[in-house]
């Protein structure tokens, strides 16, 4: 599996989904109603010079071409649902003053440090391959963006010691923390799944919260001739990136003590006023999953 490679860029091995994220947000971006507005994700796209064509908006996607038109809704969706828990999960609610900890995992082209309203006094932690978030960093200083937040940066791969390197930037376990393993789970083998979750456990103080994405038998998704196609059309090959793994992050979280919520593609569709024509393409909405869960 090429998750085996020790260290890649935006532009190979698992960096390259990263990039291809990016370009869906940008085309999402352009468009009339978007469901995210991210401006710093075309920059990203221009500036990688991917061996795969990616488009940087909306008219670089021809109309008959299905591929991106259904990337962007995904992504769309799934940064949608992903900001707004971010968000509410640092807004003070009765008696809790809301985390001042949020925890990026496999960060890659992630840019809501810059690009959503934090409240005040959110750090926000970015952690993934050095040369991604230094791809990253030279982006989005020449075009002179400011975080809305305290930033730190902590360039270690997450099969090593990612706590010590985040402990080093100043993360307090005691302090409750909002973690999000976004376009993340997918790519693990069970055991590492599973380690992941222990140690984000063992970091997290009572309140803290995570979302994780995650797709239920992935493998018989991707044998699915429609989603081989639209893999195929993307230019990634997602079957060699993708791990062969049936860890269930639901189970796992819930056995570690923290209540667990879930939604799926298809339920946000529906709460954002978007829709899947093809039926196949529907049921892959309905395959794909975001949990969120609170350590109790």
């Amino acid at each position: 599996m090429t998750y085996e490679l020790r260290d890649w860029d935006i532009v190979s091995g698992v960096g390259i989904t990263a990039l291809g994220v990016a370009a869906a947000r940008a085309v999402e971006t352009s468009r009339a109603d978007p469901l995210v507005r991210d401006p710093y994700a075309a920059d990203f796209v221009r500036a990688a010079e991917s061996p795969i064509p990616m488009p940087a908006q909306a008219e670089d996607v021809a109309d008959d071409d299905l591929r991106w038109s259904l990337m962007s809704v995904f992504l769309g969706l799934r940064s949608r649902h992903l900001d707004e828990y971010l968000l509410d999960s640092c807004r003070a609610s009765g008696e809790s003053p809301g985390a001042r900890q949020v925890v990026l995992l496999a960060a890659g082209l992630d840019s809501r440090a810059f690009r959503l309203p934090w409240p005040e006094g959110v750090t926000v932690y970015e952690v993934d391959q050095p040369r991604v978030l230094a791809f990253k960093d030279a982006v989005l200083a020449r075009g002179g963006a400011e975080p809305g937040c305290a930033r730190r940066v902590a360039a270690v791969d997450l099969r090593d010691d990612w706590a010590a390197a985040l402990a080093g930037n100043g993360f307090d376990p005691a302090m409750p923390t909002s973690w999000l393993a976004e376009g993340l789970m997918p790519y693990l083998p069970g055991d590492a799944a599973e380690q992941l979750l222990t140690t984000v456990h063992e970091l997290s103080a009572p309140g803290s919260t995570i979302a994780v994405e995650y797709m239920p038998g992935v493998d018989s998704v991707l044998a699915d001739s429609s989603a081989a196609s639209l893999s195929a059309g993307l230019g990634i090959d997602l079957a060699s990136l993708l791990a062969d793994s049936d860890y269930d992050p639901n189970a796992g979280l819930a056995e570690l003590g923290w209540t667990v919520d879930e939604v799926t593609v298809a339920q946000l569709a529906d709460r954002y006023g978007r829709t899947f024509d093809d039926e196949h393409v529907a049921e892959l909405a309905g395959n794909g999953r975001y949990l969120t869960a609170r350590k109790r």
